[in-house]
């Protein structure tokens, strides 16, 4: 059983691994293709695009984005650690962090004049950064907390949030700048939430049939990991004719992952079918109820 938790903690590296590719995506987004377009972007990170903007042309003062950035999501970790817990605010923090360092220390350059690329390019970065983080748990502050919050809430997908979330970016970018730049943000923004439900696919039922000669240590380990419930199913095999138990799960595609590697580390023989789930009728625990019962059990 030992050796089904440990994959967790190597999978802290790889999540360090993700926060430091989303700063380094988010700079260069910012840096070489929305900044020097006038394009502003989604969430805190286009809000302080804004205000950035706004202290210049008021005041005369430069202010760099990254440091906006840090400074605007703090009020929103508050409620982060209130209502997301402690574990995946504190990785997405270190996001925060990564990219306010990246994007503070990697100086502003152009690559392209054009600004349907710069916006298209720039939006694919920023969601590239944010799509991984959350399919590892974790976000990338600001309106992402939010949207994640509206998601488990309502089941539509964190990308549709992001897009509806962010209209007041356009508005104010129109307003105050001018409309053809909000047009090319819609289009950044419009990218940005494609991407992130292309990698965030959290919502999305798969189902796994796994054929196994350590049927129970499959079921511990498995329930273990993913508080998931199961069917077993008694088959024979067609060429030994040995009587054996197959598996069925259903979970999400997000929990594939954990999947994959509790089948390895228990049974690194078992064949694993999984299919694609159209839709689910009936009682499916959510993350949070998943964690309530994780809880619980190390009681």
């Amino acid at each position: 059983m030992h050796k089904v938790i440990d994959y967790n903690k190597k999978d802290f590296a790889l999540k360090v691994i993700v926060i430091i590719l989303t700063g380094i995506s988010g700079a260069v987004g910012l840096n070489f293709f929305l900044i020097p377009a006038n394009v502003f972007s989604a969430g805190m990170t286009g809000i302080s695009q804004i205000a950035g903007a706004f202290f210049q042309q008021l005041f005369g003062l430069t202010i760099d984005t990254g440091i906006l950035i840090f400074l605007l999501n703090v009020p929103v970790f508050i409620l982060g650690f209130l209502k997301l817990g402690k574990s995946a605010m504190i990785l997405s923090f270190a996001n925060v962090l990564s990219i306010s360092f990246f994007t503070t220390f990697v100086p502003v350059g152009e690559i392209t004049n054009n600004v349907l690329m710069n916006a298209i390019t720039g939006g694919v970065l920023l969601g590239l950064g944010g799509g991984l983080s959350l399919k590892y748990g974790f976000t990338t502050g600001g309106l992402d907390i939010v949207s994640l919050l509206l998601s488990r809430t309502t089941g539509r997908t964190v990308g549709n949030y992001i897009m509806l979330l962010n209209g007041a970016i356009v508005v104010v970018a129109g307003f105050f700048f001018d409309w053809e730049s909000a047009l090319y943000t819609i289009i950044t923004i419009f990218t940005m939430g494609s991407i992130v439900d292309m990698i965030h696919t959290r919502h999305q039922k798969m189902t796994a049939f796994i054929n196994t000669d350590k049927s129970k240590e499959m079921r511990e380990a498995l329930y273990q990991g993913l508080v998931r419930g199961m069917t077993v199913i008694p088959v024979k095999g067609g060429f030994s004719s040995t009587d054996r138990e197959v598996l069925m799960i259903v979970l999400t595609r997000y929990e594939l992952y954990d999947l994959k590697q509790i089948v390895q580390t228990v049974d690194p023989v078992a064949f694993t079918n999984i299919v694609a789930t159209e839709s689910v009728v009936g009682r499916f625990l959510n993350e949070d109820e998943q964690n309530k019962v994780k809880k619980s059990n190390k009681q």
